[in-house]
């Protein structure tokens, strides 16, 4: 019954989801745990003998193998399929809370509004990826999480353990002559 998603997807109203298999089969959810920092989380749903995604190996992807992201555009063309491939790995790009995600697989796989949290999955259809964001100055330019930044909050979630992800909380900052003056 655990489901991993995107933050930004469950953060709006995280007390009422609900979980809408391809069966047509609707669940009520909880979140389970989120993990700001990679823009990741974990829905959980009361159901046994549910459908999964093997699980790939985001370390092994290479610049120009085929990528295939799933999700439902604009919200409202469920269980669409793209093709592409990877175009770049170890991308960061600035998101609207001012942090910025890093390590991302950068793909030409259309990516659209409402495909966040689906999979990104290698030729033999492993998730290599949870698809996160769309350049919007740009077309062709979509970017996933790599799977193997979400296995270890996956293991923590599968053990009942609350989701952790240790960090040092320091930062650095350009000594420019303006803040070399201050």
């Amino acid at each position: 019954g655990l489901i991993l998603t995107n933050h930004h997807v469950v953060a709006g109203n995280p007390s009422k989801l609900t979980v809408t298999l391809k069966d047509g089969r609707s669940f009520d959810a909880t979140v389970y745990g989120i993990d700001t920092m990679t823009d990741l989380a974990i829905v959980r749903v009361k159901a046994t003998g549910l459908p999964t995604a093997a699980i790939g190996n985001s370390s092994t992807i290479q610049v120009g193998q085929q990528a295939i992201a799933i999700g439902s555009p604009l919200g409202q063309f469920t269980d669409s399929v793209t093709s592409g491939i990877i175009s770049a790995l170890g991308r960061s790009i600035p998101v609207e809370d001012g942090s910025t995600l890093s390590n991302l697989i950068q793909t030409d796989t259309a990516i659209n509004p409402g495909n966040s949290g689906g999979p990104l999955l290698d030729p033999s259809g492993k998730v290599i990826g949870v698809n996160t964001a769309a350049a919007s100055q740009a077309q062709g330019i979509g970017f996933a999480i790599p799977i193997d930044i979400a296995k270890p909050l996956l293991a923590q979630a599968s053990a009942g353990q609350p989701l952790a992800r240790p960090y040092l909380g320091i930062r650095f900052e350009t000594i420019d002559p303006t803040v070399q003056k201050a």
